[in-house]
């Protein structure tokens, strides 16, 4: 029989009551539910609004209940509809009125938007810790890889050459966002909804701000009726999933680029690739592919989300219920991904020498010509044009440009110097680029030292909390 009947003179109909339900996948809240019920609980005796004896008794029991379900003898039931009236239902069926007693001064609506909350501090601590292991795996490769240089791209055309430990950190850069960005989030999450009730509070004397601190949230919501019709905090959750999720895929992309024959820079090892049912020769990078794929179930979770919640008047509505199916599966998307991309990345083999052969195409150092005219008076302008037509008149004749002479170079560019002819080497471009966030060998240098130390210090901190 369900908790909420006692208006009703008909039981639920068994469809509705199998459409309805939702224990089949909240129930991976349970922990955060009986967290969030003992505090309730201990809270109620301490006010006196229940005998402390009932309290002690409620808080016993769910902690026998807690354990039951850990090892997996607690017996879950879908006509109950949810995680927590299956839970209190068990408490009431071995406590009686003592247990009936515990959802005293609040309402479903407070409690899963409390449960909720709880859960996301340890999903948030979960997603930052995968980040920090990318990001070990990225930088660890770039250091073992730091003299390696490779073409950078824009427009998927070789554009100038760049360290590959600096590609690395583009990205160790952006999962730093990410970490940043989660961290954003929780702050603003981390307030108790409990005792805001269905949606107006209670005439009960409940102390909320000692729930929260039980609880560790760093205040209470200010209103009730947002507190309970509140999913802001899912969507910028998820936001911030589909930016780990959009980050991740990115990197997939230039591996599997990296790894064409085409390029031939990368080989993952062969624990992270997948074969042909056909072509026996067939090495395929399949995690990176999936990792590709598997973005765009995190952008559904997110504008899922956003679709329940642009025509909801307040406060709650059922619909609120389907806010749980697409952020479970979103996080254990971004999750799974995150934890097969750190090892995919710490056993990969780098070909540098592909990489500089298709760093030294002498085209990708027109830029560095280019600056050296400016340096000499040139306006950019002018110069850009000059070097333009120099590399228009290496094409015409299927030269490359460190071919020309001196005297066929000032033929497009007058000023033209015999250093000029010089600059045509990866490695004197790259080096020269030592500006503040460029790829010059010392500047890169510095930031995979300085993120070093900086993940040695989270791991350390994180090692000893």
């Amino acid at each position: 029989m369900a908790l909420w009947n006692g208006r009703f003179s008909r039981d639920t109909d068994a469809l509705v009551a199998a459409y309805t339900a939702s224990v089949d996948y909240d129930k991976r809240l349970y922990p955060y539910d009986i967290a969030c019920s003992i505090a309730h609980a201990e809270m109620l005796g301490e006010a006196g609004i229940i005998e402390s004896a009932d309290a002690c008794m409620i808080v016993d029991e769910l902690q026998a209940i807690r354990q039951e379900i850990d090892e997996w003898t607690f017996e879950w039931r879908q006509d109950l509809e949810d995680v927590h009236m299956n839970i209190e239902a068990t408490l009431i069926e071995r406590l009686g009125d003592a247990g009936a007693r515990l959802h005293t001064g609040r309402s479903r609506n407070d409690q899963i938007a409390t449960d909720e909350r709880l859960y996301l501090r340890d999903q948030v601590e979960l997603i930052q810790k995968l980040l920090r292991q990318t990001q070990k795996a990225l930088v660890n490769l770039g250091v073992a890889h730091s003299t390696a240089i490779l073409p950078g791209l824009t427009h998927f055309q070789h554009a100038q050459p760049v360290l590959f430990a600096h590609h690395l950190l583009a990205y160790v850069e952006m999962f730093e966002r990410d970490v940043s960005r989660l961290e954003d989030c929780r702050r603003r999450f981390n307030v108790l909804p409990l005792g805001a009730g269905a949606l107006a509070g209670s005439t009960l004397p409940l102390n909320r701000e000692l729930v929260a601190r039980k609880l560790g949230f760093d205040g209470v919501t200010a209103n009730s009726m947002d507190a309970v019709a509140d999913r802001d905090y899912l969507v910028e959750f998820l936001a911030a999933l589909a930016l780990v999720a959009m980050h991740c895929s990115r990197l997939a992309e230039d591996t599997v680029v990296w790894m064409s024959q085409e390029f031939g820079f990368i080989e993952l090892d062969d624990a992270f690739c997948t074969g042909s049912s056909l072509m026996p020769q067939k090495k395929n990078p399949d995690i990176a592919e999936l990792t590709r794929g598997k973005t765009g179930r995190v952008y559904g979770a997110l504008m899922g989300m956003l679709t329940i919640l642009k025509g909801l008047p307040l406060t709650y509505n059922r619909d609120l219920q389907e806010d749980k199916e697409g952020l479970f599966d979103a996080i254990d998307t971004v999750a799974g991904t995150l934890a097969v991309l750190a090892p995919m990345f710490a056993t990969a083999w780098i070909h540098s020498d592909a990489m500089e052969e298709a760093a030294s195409d002498p085209a990708l150092m027109a830029t560095d010509l280019a600056e050296w005219l400016v340096r000499g008076g040139v306006p950019f302008r002018e110069a850009h044009h000059q070097v333009g037509r120099f590399v228009a008149w290496c094409r015409e004749r299927d030269m490359a440009l460190n071919d020309a002479t001196l005297g066929q170079m000032r033929e497009t560019i007058p000023a033209a110097q015999p250093e000029c002819l010089d600059l045509f080497s990866p490695r004197k471009s790259v080096a020269a680029r030592e500006l503040y966030g460029g790829t010059g060998p010392d500047r890169v240098d510095q930031q995979l030292t300085t993120w070093q130390e900086k993940l040695k210090h989270v791991e350390s901190r994180s090692s000893s909390t």
